[in-house]
């Protein structure tokens, strides 16, 4: 009989959160995941395929709860600037308060193996914003949206090095966006 994939997998995700905190992707090794879980290889390699698999599993997940988490902020709120407004500020206040930010923010961004998912990621949020921008008035929403990801995420960075808000950085956005 299998055995469930939970806790273990959850175990491995979050010794692979706190690795990813620690190291950094690069830093983020099968053995350092494990040795931190407190588990054998072969447990590891019964959740996961090899280490690709395991990162984009990381990613994902990092990315859900960001997205979970900028969700529950927007709630019901009508498409527009309102909403694009709270979403973004909701979106750079989780990235500062979340474990693994630099690894999943950063550095995914030259991992071969997360590139794809970057991309993908990045393409869906920009379809939402493109929503919000059309209603704001914009010629070109899809462009914008494309841009606005761009900006979002390098304020994010700006923030994450720095160790707080950077309140120029997100009015700065937020001025642009608002026509």
């Amino acid at each position: 009989m299998a055995r469930p994939p939970e806790p273990g997998r959850r175990a491995l995700l979050d010794a692979g959160s706190a690795v990813a905190e620690r190291a950094g992707l690069r830093g983020l090794s099968i053995n350092a995941v494990v040795a931190t879980a407190g588990m054998s290889k072969g447990s590891f390699y019964h959740h996961f395929s090899d280490r690709r698999s395991y990162v984009i599993a990381l990613h994902r997940r990092y990315h859900d709860a960001l997205t979970e988490a900028v969700l529950a902020e927007i709630g019901d709120l009508a498409p527009g600037f309102s909403r694009l407004a709270s979403a973004m500020t909701s979106y750079l206040d989780v990235c500062l308060r979340t474990r693994g930010t630099k690894a999943f923010l950063a550095q995914s961004r030259t991992d071969a193996d997360l590139l794809d998912e970057v991309h993908a990621r990045n393409q869906a949020v920009a379809a939402i914003v493109e929503l919000d921008l059309r209603v704001i008035g914009w010629n070109d929403p899809a462009a914008v949206a494309h841009l606005v990801v761009a900006m979002i995420a390098e304020i994010a960075l700006a923030e994450l090095y720095a160790g707080e808000p950077q309140p120029n950085l997100r009015a700065a956005v937020i001025g642009l966006i608002s026509r």
